[in-house]
């Protein structure tokens, strides 16, 4: 199973902090966030991984080289003109894809069962599938209406009706779903998504399993007091 990792943004919730280095190798018990991310992808049989970089993307290179040392493959795609957003990142990257594979950020640590999801998605014949958690503004403010094991709407924005899951910050495409993005040009994720919802081909996967991240302070002190627990499995 192939991840891609969105790794190249700047991390200006967490400036200065990422100034000089890049949100994925922001520390956390002493180990760069990424080496966990990794690991735990490793243990759940994801390990083929694309790290899109851009923003300080050597630093990560450097620590990571291959991804051997730990339990994955390693490719880059590199963001070297500017950045192109989190759908543009992904296209820059198609040539690197699989038929099918996940997409995920480079700040979150999400225990999910992989394989299951993988299963449910390729029995379908849709270009898209979200995981959501069932949220009610819980963990962040809510952004996902879901109908009918579908996506009917994803927003960070606007406040919508039936708006209580929140993307959990894994995805699963089909590369021909990348026909939707401009070629060479910056593209959010939230546009992208608009256009397989408008489609009706973005399904829904619902988790009871609650994500993790590292994008904000409260978010690495929750991550912190996981490691600590020894809860990574």
């Amino acid at each position: 199973m192939q991840m891609v990792i969105l790794a190249g943004g700047l991390g200006m919730r967490l400036r200065p902090l990422t100034e000089r280095v890049p949100k994925c190798l922001i520390p956390v018990n002493g180990r760069p966030f990424l080496e966990y991310q990794l690991e735990m992808l490793s243990r759940r049989g994801v390990r083929d991984i694309v790290l899109c970089v851009g923003h300080l993307g050597d630093a990560v290179l450097d620590h990571f080289g291959s991804g051997h040392r730990f339990g994955v493959n390693i490719v880059y795609s590199w963001e070297r003109d500017g950045l192109l957003g989190t759908a543009g990142a992904l296209k820059q990257a198609e040539p690197l894809l699989a038929p099918e594979f996940f997409v995920t950020y480079g700040d979150c640590y999400l225990l999910l069962g992989y394989r299951e999801i993988m299963t449910s998605f390729r029995a379908s014949d849709d270009l898209g599938m979200m995981v959501v958690y069932r949220n009610y503004d819980r963990l962040e403010r809510s952004n996902v209406v879901v109908r009918d094991g579908r996506v009917a709407a994803y927003d960070k924005n606007t406040r919508l009706p039936g708006m209580v899951y929140i993307n959990e910050g894994l995805s699963v495409l089909r590369r021909r779903a990348l026909r939707l993005i401009p070629e060479g040009e910056p593209a959010s994720q939230e546009e992208f998504y608009g256009g397989l919802i408008a489609r009706g081909k973005l399904l829904a996967y619902e988790t009871r399993q609650r994500f993790y991240e590292v994008g904000s302070l409260q978010g690495i002190e929750e991550f912190q007091q996981l490691v600590a627990q020894g809860s990574l499995a």
